[in-house]
C-alpha cells in the first residue's frame, strides 16, 4: 500500500525546491534558500507496506517447528505397530514408521487420534478435570494430517513474514502466540467432545491484527477502502469454511479477537508529523507520537483483552460449559443441512 498523510497529502514539487514548511524559492538567485525536499515515510525508519524495516527470521522458525513436531508425531504415531492384516494397510507404508493411518481413519494423512491425545491435544477433560493447562499451547503445533499442516504453513508464511517485516519478531511473536492461546481457551469452553489440534486459531490472530493495523494507522494509508474490503473478504471467507463439520470454529473466532485486540496494542504507527518533526518549523513540531484516537484504542483494547482472558480462564476451569450461556454459538461451529448433520459434532 502507498503511504500517505492527511495533512501532507498535498505536497510541493521537488522540481521547485519546496519543502515541508517552504515558501519556494526565486530562480533568480534571490529569496530564501532551498529546504530539503519532503521526506516520505519509508524515509523516517519506520517501515510502510513497501519498505520492511526487519528480516524475517521467526516465521520461518514456527514453519520448521511445525514440521518438525509433525514428523515426530507420526514416528511417535508408528502406523505398522498397530495395522496388520490384509486389510488393515497405513497408507505409504514405504515410509515404515512414518507412514498415515488408514483414509478411513484419518483422511488428512495424519496420525491416529490415540497420538494426538498422547502427544498435547486439546481437549475440555484432560485441561480441566486433569488440570493440563498446558494442553492451550501444545495444541497449536501439532496437526492432523499433511493437508492440515501444509494448508497452515501457506497460510503462516503468507501472512506471517510480510507482518514481522514491517513490525519484527517480538510483536509477531506475541500476536502469534497469544492468539493461538486465546483461541484455544475458547473453543475448550465450548467443545467438550472432541480433539482440536492446528495453528488456525494463531493465524486468525495474525489475520486480526492486520485488521486492526489497518484501522489505527488509518490516516497514513491511500486506498484504503480496497485494502479494508478484501481484508474483509478474506476474513470472512475463512470464516465460513469454520461453520463446516469438524472444523473448530472457536479456536479460529478465538483466536482472531485476541489478534484483533492486540494489534490495537502493538501495531500502532507513529504519526508522520511526529517521525518528520526535525524536518518541521519549531513552532509547529508535535509533542505526541500518537493521535488521540490512537491512544483511546490502546487503552480500550489493552482492557478488553485482560478481561476477556480473566473471564474465559475462570469460566474454564470452575467447569462451565460456554453453550449454556450462549445458545446460538453452537452455530459458529456447524450449521445442519441436507448434506450433513451437526448432531455429533
Amino acid at each position: 500500500m502507498a503511504i500517505g498523510d492527511d495533512d501532507l497529502e498535498n505536497r510541493m514539487s521537488t522540481k521547485d525546491h519546496r519543502g515541508i514548511g517552504s515558501k519556494g524559492v526565486d530562480r533568480t538567485g534571490f529569496g530564501p534558500p532551498p529546504r530539503p525536499a519532503p521526506l516520505v515515510y519509508s524515509d523516517l525508519g519506520d517501515g510502510d507496506a513497501l519498505s520492511s524495516q526487519w528480516t524475517s527470521w521467526l516465521v520461518p522458525m514456527f514453519v520448521v517447528a511445525n514440521v518438525l513436531v509433525f514428523v515426530v508425531t507420526m514416528f511417535v504415531n508408528n502406523c505398522p505397530s498397530h495395522y496388520h492384516g490384509p486389510n488393515r494397510h497405513c497408507v505409504v507404508g514405504f515410509l515404515g514408521r512414518l507412514s498415515f493411518e488408514p483414509l478411513r481413519n484419518n483422511p488428512l494423512f495424519g496420525p491416529s487420534s490415540r497420538t494426538l491425545e498422547k502427544l498435547g491435544s486439546l481437549e475440555w477433560d484432560k485441561v480441566v478435570e486433569k488440570h493440563e493447562a498446558w494442553r492451550l499451547l501444545t495444541c497449536i503445533w501439532l496437526h492432523a494430517g499433511v493437508i492440515h499442516l501444509a494448508a497452515n504453513m501457506l497460510s503462516l508464511v503468507f501472512i506471517g513474514i510480510r507482518l514481522e517485516q514491517q513490525f519484527g519478531f517480538v510483536r509477531i511473536g506475541v500476536i502469534y502466540l497469544l492468539s493461538g492461546i486465546g483461541g484455544s481457551i475458547l473453543s475448550s469452553l465450548f467443545i467438550r467432545n472432541s480433539i482440536s489440534v492446528g495453528a488456525s486459531g494463531a493465524l486468525f490472530g495474525l489475520l486480526g491484527s492486520m485488521l486492526s493495523e489497518l484501522l489505527t494507522n488509518w490516516t497514513i494509508y491511500s486506498n484504503k477502502i480496497a485494502a479494508l474490503l478484501t481484508l474483509l473478504f478474506v476474513i470472512a471467507i475463512n470464516l465460513a469454511i469454520g461453520i463446516l463439520p469438524h472444523v473448530d470454529n472457536f479456536a479460529h473466532v478465538g483466536g482472531f479477537l485476541t489478534g484483533f485486540l492486540l494489534g490495537f496494542v502493538l501495531l500502532a504507527r507513529p504519526q508522520f508529523k511526529w517521525l518528520a518533526r526535525e524536518n518541521m518549523p519549531q513552532g509547529r513540531r508535535l509533542t505526541s507520537k500518537y493521535k488521540p484516537y490512537q491512544y483511546l484504542l490502546w487503552l480500550l483494547s489493552l482492557a478488553l483483552l485482560i478481561a476477556g482472558f480473566v473471564i474465559a480462564l475462570v469460566l474454564l476451569f470452575k467447569g462451565e460449559d460456554g453453550n449454556d450461556h450462549c445458545r446460538w454459538c453452537r452455530y459458529l461451529r456447524c450449521i445442519p443441512t441436507s448434506r450433513w448433520s451437526c448432531d455429533d459434532v
